[in-house]
């Protein structure tokens, strides 16, 4: 072997050997950075996998308001609760079934839901005509149900008043609260959305 081939055969040997540290160098940075964000998601998620689930307030398909065993319906305001499970066995007998859409939530799932309308609405302001922040929403406290389908929504406008059961918002027609006044008075007025509920104002 020459002088120039040496040469070569080192400086092509010196390049391997760069490129090769330069990618486990880039492995391991990748590995930190895809370990910090999943750590983070963790962090805001309140959970290891980060992950948000039934334990959150995510209800599967199916769900009624008999279901105790999940989180969403369980942790609903005992006196909502009550409510719903007498206006669903009355229901019953007009062949209508009430399905929880969603219940109660978690902070954290009501503000993973709350970022998912900014991204779809386009603003925190027209997110907020579906979507209250953790702090005041009524799921995240247990006083509010989403109820479908919309045969049990359609039952509830004529009837749910006779429970305490009001429609709170003329955009959200599964969207229900206790008022337990209604049962003489009738259900109030509603708001046209959470924007135009003073308890959904800072």
């Amino acid at each position: 072997m020459t002088y120039g081939e040496s040469a070569r055969t080192a400086a092509r040997r010196t390049r391997s050997t760069i490129l090769a540290a330069l990618a486990v160098v880039s492995a391991a940075l990748v590995g930190v950075l895809i370990y910090q964000s999943l750590a983070s998601s963790a962090v805001l998620h309140g959970d290891h996998r980060g992950a948000l689930g039934e334990a959150d307030g995510a209800v599967p398909d199916g769900v009624t308001v008999f279901d105790d065993e999940i989180p969403a319906v369980a942790n609903l305001d005992p006196d909502l609760l009550g409510a719903l499970r007498h206006a669903a066995t009355d229901a019953a007998d007009d062949g209508v079934e009430f399905f929880v859409n969603s219940g109660w939530r978690s902070p954290q799932y009501q503000e993973q839901l709350r970022q998912k309308a900014v991204s779809e609405y386009g603003s925190a302001e027209e997110a907020a005509r579906w979507v209250a922040t953790a702090d005041k929403s009524l799921h995240v406290s247990g006083d509010a149900v989403d109820i479908g389908p919309a045969n049990a929504t359609a039952w509830l406008s004529q009837h749910g008043a006779e429970y305490g059961l009001c429609q709170i918002y003329s955009n959200e027609s599964w969207h229900y609260e206790l008022r337990p006044k209604a049962v003489d008075r009738g259900c109030p007025r509603r708001y046209a959305d959470p924007t135009h509920d003073p308890r959904m104002r800072q």
